[in-house]
């Protein structure tokens, strides 16, 4: 509903005390949407520290077991994913009421997610480079570690999916970076799953590295784009409880005390 009469607006949202078209919402809904949003990146941040860290040890253990250089780095991945939650817990827990020592400090979360990315490509750049020189063992099959990858596909994609909705709604940047990460993660997911199927069922040895070295230019992509995420930290605000492109009026429903 959509009028010039701010009364009209107001009226309409008596009953079950709504924000009308162009009105802000109450205090006290736009306190709830927050603490919701902050449960669910919690939850999001539990489950993703859990299932990375069963990831990386079976992967690691699979890998130095069957000699694949491709497990093990993804077993690595899965713990610099760790690392990467573990900057979300910290950035969290960190409840200042002074603006500036929370903007410093979701820059320097975003930027320690960016560095991991940079991290990663270098890794997975050098051992790519090793195995297609011809160092090392060419590695052996693994049920396992092509089971434990066909879960990581099957999983991480619903995780990155509300991690991405919870960052928007939020507005943290540093919450983005770390679902840009989980999208990483799952893209070297599927280049593994290729590189030990191709090995075990064409004996293509070379097809993991050679892709490997993709996802590695696609990790120094998503690091320099949280990089830069973090230099826009402190001049972009984002408001929960208000809708985006709207002029917001000074009017909620009469029930709730006005914006």
């Amino acid at each position: 509903m959509r009028d010039d009469d701010p009364s009209a607006r107001s009226t309409a949202c008596v009953d079950a005390c709504e924000p009308c078209d162009d009105c802000c919402e109450c205090p006290s809904q736009v306190a709830e949407k927050r603490q919701r949003l902050r449960r669910w990146a919690w939850v999001l941040v539990a489950f993703a520290i859990g299932w990375n860290s069963i990831e990386a040890v079976v992967a690691i253990f699979s890998g130095l077991a069957a000699r694949s250089i491709a497990l093990v780095a993804f077993g690595l991945d899965s713990v610099i994913e760790v690392s990467s939650s573990l900057v979300m817990v910290w950035r969290f827990s960190r409840r200042s009421v002074d603006e500036e020592a929370s903007e410093q400090a979701e820059r320097r979360a975003v930027r320690l997610i960016a560095l991991i990315f940079f991290a990663l490509a270098v890794y997975v750049t050098f051992t790519s480079v090793s195995t297609l020189l011809g160092f090392g063992d060419e590695p052996d099959p693994s049920p396992v570690g092509l089971v434990l990858l066909v879960l990581s596909l099957v999983i991480m994609p619903q995780i990155y999916r509300k991690e991405r909705q919870v960052a928007a709604a939020m507005g943290s940047v540093a919450f983005q970076a770390d679902a840009a990460q989980l999208r990483l993660c799952i893209l070297l997911s599927g280049v593994t799953v290729i590189g030990l199927a191709g090995n075990a069922l064409l004996g293509w040895w070379w097809l993991d590295p050679a892709a490997a070295l993709v996802i590695a230019g696609l990790a120094i992509k998503e690091g320099r784009e949280a990089w830069a995420r973090g230099e826009l930290c402190e001049s972009e605000t984002f408001v929960i409880g208000r809708r985006a492109g709207f002029p917001c009026a000074p009017v909620c429903c009469p029930t709730c005390p006005a914006v």
